[in-house]
């Protein structure tokens, strides 16, 4: 028998590092980047979109004319005229902030894990969608904090199901220390906040007194082009907002920020030095001019206009192919799709069926703090070409037909004797 090989430096680490396990995504990018593989995991946005002849125009200007200082140490708040330009991104949305109320951050998830950091002591809880943003739920997990789900449905996330868990959390004599959320065009699930539960929602908190973290990624990615009013817009005192320039510039600049009140973005300020001393200065610039150079709400509505193309045809090719029993969310925007399996399926077993019929999606449990998910998975459709997704949706669709009617030859029609947990997200579309 093999002897089983230790890692000869367990006894070394930190205690919050023995809980910490690799991204379901992270792990499938060596299978899923093959050529002969249709990928609808990854959630990368389609940067070949961008004008490429502009972008080499504005880095070459940022070291012509600021080479010496782009190329230097900055300071840990971020560059003044980049947060300038950054307060301009919110104003897009109806968020109203000054450059000092910014901390800029190395994309979106540093700012996650900095706020995670400066609020959560082992054992604390945090409230969060279910399903929620996998790289969130992995960075509060980074501080051993206890994450607790609300439930949603097709408006978003349920203010009587945040009421019922603060509840709980009172009659144990505990307190969340902020709610996780992501209102529009929500990852996984695609779905956006209602304005009347944007309300409701704030409204809980303030009962309660409960700090929120509004994570918004996708907001100018609407697939109609509107906006919704940020939680942020609505109870600047509470919210946290957090920005990136990932979806709606590029990720490879990795420039995202949080707005916080002054207490809060001193604390912020002080983590992001203790973590990288400062941002790049050469990004910085680069992103500044961009913003301040370029029509680049006409590049956010040319990303609008490839992502919802590309939602169309998955949603159209999951109609025509998926076997009855199948459900799925139908996108405001953004980047994803949430489906729901039949009776009896679980998406993590499947995964390895999928690889072999050269399609990849991401299992729900990823999405999931407390082993929840298994009959569901995320579809992605931002980056594969709209031919590319039809296939993949074909591929995909042929596993699914013959795992149904292996579970029925196994089960005789009694597929919930399999079992399969999942989360209560009612869908727009079920065949």
């Amino acid at each position: 028998m093999p002897s089983i090989e230790l890692d000869p430096n367990l006894s070394r680490y930190s205690q919050r590092t023995r809980g910490m396990k690799a991204s379901e995504i992270r792990a499938l990018f060596a299978v899923a980047t093959r050529p002969e593989i249709v990928s609808l995991a990854g959630g990368m946005p389609y940067t070949a979109a961008l004008d490429y002849a502009a972008v080499d125009e504005v880095t070459t200007g940022v070291i012509r004319d600021h080479g010496p200082i782009a190329l230097q140490y900055g300071s840990g708040q971020g560059l003044p005229a980049l947060r300038e330009r950054l307060v301009e991104v919110m104003a897009a949305e109806g968020v109203r902030a000054t450059g000092d109320d910014l901390v800029v951050t190395t994309g979106g998830q540093q700012a996650l894990d900095l706020i995670a950091k400066l609020f959560c002591d082992p054992g604390d809880i945090v409230l969060a969608e279910g399903p929620s943003y996998v790289g969130a739920l992995g960075a509060f997990a980074s501080y051993e904090a206890e994450v607790r789900h609300v439930e949603m449905d097709g408006e978003g996330l349920l203010p009587a199901a945040l009421e019922d868990q603060l509840t709980r959390l009172d009659a144990e004599g505990r307190r969340a220390k902020f709610l996780y959320t992501v209102p529009n065009h929500q990852n996984p699930g695609g779905v956006s906040l209602s304005l009347e539960r944007r309300h409701e929602v704030l409204a809980v908190a303030q009962r309660h007194d409960l700090l929120v973290v509004e994570d918004n990624p996708y907001g100018l990615l609407d697939f109609k082009g509107e906006t919704r009013p940020a939680l942020r817009a609505l109870d600047p005192d509470r919210v946290l907002y957090v920005g990136t320039l990932s979806k709606i510039f590029s990720p490879g600049i990795r420039v995202g920020w949080v707005a916080a009140p002054e207490s809060i973005r001193d604390k912020l300020v002080q983590l992001k030095e203790g973590a990288d001393l400062c941002q790049s200065n050469l990004t910085q610039f680069i992103a500044e001019r961009w913003l301040g150079t370029q029509p680049w709400l006409r590049q956010v509505d040319e990303y609008r206009r490839v992502y919802r193309e590309r939602c169309e045809a998955l949603l159209t090719e999951l109609s025509a192919e998926l076997p009855a029993g199948c459900s799925w969310t139908d996108p405001t925007g953004g980047f994803f799709v949430w489906l729901t399996l039949p009776e009896g399926l679980d998406s993590g077993e499947l995964l390895a069926k999928a690889i072999s019929a050269r399609v990849a999606y991401v299992p729900g449990r990823g999405f999931f703090a407390d082993g929840n998910g298994s009959r569901h998975l995320r579809l992605s459709f931002c980056f594969p070409q709209p031919d590319e997704i039809r296939e993949g949706v074909r591929r995909l669709a042929e596993v699914l037909h013959a795992e149904v009617e292996l579970v029925r030859a196994l089960y005789g029609g009694r597929e919930q004797d399999r079992g399969a947990a999942g989360t209560p997200l009612p869908l727009h579309r079920e065949r």
